[in-house]
């Protein structure tokens, strides 16, 4: 929420109105699990999409890496999007995620 907000006050023309949070955490049933799925969901997608070119694509984790853990599909996911071009990151703390927008910002903006 801490980066989102920030975002949302730094640009709330351009990436504020980009940058999105895919809903993918929590336990699910083998059905509602099914139906999110058909719906679009994507298992392991990031925590933090910005559309561009290239694609802003950020797992934030917690900034003591200990209490954290990265997950076989979130792996998968994120090679994947760097296979398609994105500028991939895991950031260790809403810090570390928004140092790496910002370096991000500075390739995309030139």
């Amino acid at each position: 929420m801490t980066f989102f907000a920030r975002l949302r006050r730094a640009h709330p023309d351009s990436y504020g109105l980009l940058a999105l949070h895919p809903r993918n955490e929590g336990k699910r049933t083998l059905l509602q699990a099914a139906k999110e799925k058909s719906e679009g969901m994507s298992t392991g997608a990031t925590d933090i999409v910005i559309p561009g070119a290239p694609s802003f694509v950020c797992e934030l984790k917690r900034r003591d890496h200990t209490k954290s853990t990265i997950h076989q599909e979130q792996l998968d996911y994120m090679h994947a999007a760097q296979r398609a071009g994105a500028y991939v990151c895991i950031a260790l703390g809403v810090d570390a995620a928004w140092q790496a927008f910002e370096d991000w910002r500075s390739h995309v903006e030139g």
